[in-house]
């Protein structure tokens, strides 16, 4: 054979190569990838099922229980007296919301549709 020709056997062969070689690798690294991702992922919800366990644990002592309560919904025990403390800011800010609830038409939507349709 001649050379021309054993140098197109032998681009040949090695495209071959290339290809039977690079459908497996680039699986290989694909999966790779998504591998460390899923381990990221896998760790977070370790972390997140920690500080659920954490959570929980601190909701079994009832006086806990009794403290979120209060913060959060507002609760109080019978024979208590709740406070509420307005500071003026927040008297602005109703003030300012008031016109608004002013301006808007009181009754059902079919009453003020009815009005509007048999008013002057």
């Amino acid at each position: 054979m001649s050379t021309t020709r054993r140098a197109a056997v032998m681009a040949i062969v090695v495209c071959a190569l290339a290809f039977t070689i690079a459908v497996p690798l680039r699986t290989y690294l694909s999966q790779k990838a998504e591998v460390a991702e899923q381990e990221r992922r896998q760790e977070q919800l370790r972390e997140q099922l920690d500080d659920l366990r954490d959570r929980r644990a601190e909701l079994n002592d009832p006086a806990q229980v009794e403290a979120e309560a209060r913060r959060r919904l507002r609760f109080v025990m019978p024979g208590e007296t709740p406070y509420i403390v307005q500071l003026p800011e927040d008297e602005a800010a109703a003030e300012r919301r008031r016109p608004d609830e002013r301006q808007r038409p009181q009754g059902a939507w079919y009453e003020r549709l009815w009005e509007s349709a048999s008013g002057p």
